[in-house]
């Protein structure tokens, strides 16, 4: 019989800004040592295991299933509701968490709340490609406090067989992507379907894509960070003047999409694509099983989007989807990393990331299993890659607002430097 998690009935958790300050959840860390698990009593050790993704919380009870029919010794009930700032400030954290690698565990990460690691025999294993793309989210010297256990890499999906059909190659440069766009608008087929009433599948999609295809974006957010309260019209670097180009790419993918993208959301644009209505969709593999809801052998492929004339600085846009990390303040870390070692087996986490659409962590992990996903696995393989820009803005930035404003013919250097005027804020108050 499967054991499934009681729930608890409150809020999520909320993102943290960059540069964290004093005060709030930093005084609540009073972080608790390890105590020793188990007893001379046989009886199993009960860990709490929070799983912040919903559409995977049917999967993971499964996992848990199988830990349990694997194994006598611990036993573990997921947590997909607690507030995590209110349990980690009243010392009652979770045993072990896999959550989304984002702002949202900048505080836990930065402030030493979770335990380090690096003496585990998975960490060796995983790609070391990846661990700037954690540290570029959060850092603790000296530690590797999480684990990551599933990437998103995210391009343009497009229709092979309207490609075929209209005779055009997929681009590799912005040249030749104006080309393609111009040969299927005389067709009278739609280039891309956006849609920007829903604003994060802007942000995420022709937003991050246009950057991450211009800019090196670590290195531009890393001069950001250094400028800090200066950002603007004087500093050496600024949304305003960085930014300029990869938006102005962004104001013409816009004039090559669909005339109604203003009051079309995502599950319009997934039903439309299914539908063959535009050639192209700048969405994540997310999207790929709402499509084949509709159609459901439908032949598609990716290819990260040309921003510029030199095809090697196509990137893909990732994000570490789920990580797995151990808090300090629990008092079960061996039973914690005992479950951590069995979500991390291959056969494990290789199962994952083929039934969810993610690319692997490890080194020797397979290629992704979604034939729609192979057109990225070479820039994955080598590193080409970049998290997306929005996510490297704190939430309480309304980059996404911003960008739909562009999207819908806003100008965009006035969307950038109320971006720049943002960030030297909230630098300031987080001082």
């Amino acid at each position: 019989m499967k054991q499934h998690a009681t729930t608890r009935n409150t809020a999520g958790v909320s993102r943290r800004s960059f540069l964290l300050g004093a005060g709030g959840i930093a005084s609540g860390f009073a972080l608790a040592g390890c105590a020793p698990i188990g007893s001379s009593s046989k009886r199993p050790e009960t860990i709490t295991f929070y799983v912040s993704k919903p559409e995977v919380i049917g999967y993971f009870d499964d996992l848990i299933a199988q830990f349990h029919d694997s194994q006598s010794s611990v036993r573990v009930i997921r947590d997909s509701t607690s507030n995590m700032s209110a349990n980690f400030v009243r010392n009652a954290p979770p045993d072990l968490g896999c959550w989304n690698y984002n702002f949202s565990v900048v505080p836990f990460v930065e402030h030493g709340a979770l335990t380090d690691l690096s003496d585990l025999e998975q960490a060796d294993t995983i790609n070391p490609d990846l661990w700037p793309l954690m540290e570029q989210t959060a850092d603790y010297p000296g530690r590797k406090s999480a684990l990551p256990y599933s990437v998103m890499s995210a391009s343009v999906i497009y229709n092979k067989q309207l490609f075929a059909d209209n005779g055009v190659d997929v681009p590799t440069t912005w040249t030749e992507l104006a080309a393609v766009c111009d040969k299927l608008t005389a067709a009278g087929v739609t280039p891309f379907y956006n849609t920007y009433k829903d604003t994060w599948t802007i942000a995420q999609g022709m937003f991050d894509y246009s950057i991450g295809g211009a800019l090196d974006v670590p290195a531009t957010f890393a001069s950001l960070q250094r400028e800090g309260t200066s950002v603007g019209k004087d500093s050496k670097v600024s949304f305003e003047k960085d930014f300029a180009m990869p938006m102005q790419r962004m104001t013409q993918l816009a004039k090559w999409s669909n005339k109604d993208a203003a009051s079309r959301g995502y599950g319009d644009g997934n039903l439309a694509f299914a539908q063959g209505k535009a050639a192209m969709y700048m969405q994540g593999p997310w999207a790929l099983g709402e499509i084949a809801k509709t159609t459901k052998n439908m032949d598609l492929g990716t290819f990260p989007l040309p921003v510029t004339d030199d095809p090697d600085d196509r990137k893909v846009r990732v994000n570490v989807d789920l990580a797995l990390w151990i808090p300090e303040q629990s008092k079960k870390q061996e039973a914690a990393r005992d479950f951590l070692t069995f979500l991390m087996q291959p056969k494990v986490n290789d199962k994952y990331n083929a039934d969810n659409n993610g690319f692997g962590v490890r080194k020797d992990a397979p290629p992704a299993s979604n034939p729609a996903l192979a057109g990225m696995q070479s820039f994955y393989d080598s590193a080409a890659f970049s998290l997306g820009a929005s996510q490297l803005i704190p939430a309480e930035i309304p980059v996404a607002n911003y960008a739909q404003a562009i999207a819908l013919g806003g100008d965009p250097a006035r969307q950038l430097r109320t971006l720049d005027a943002d960030w030297a804020r909230l630098a300031l108050r987080s001082a």
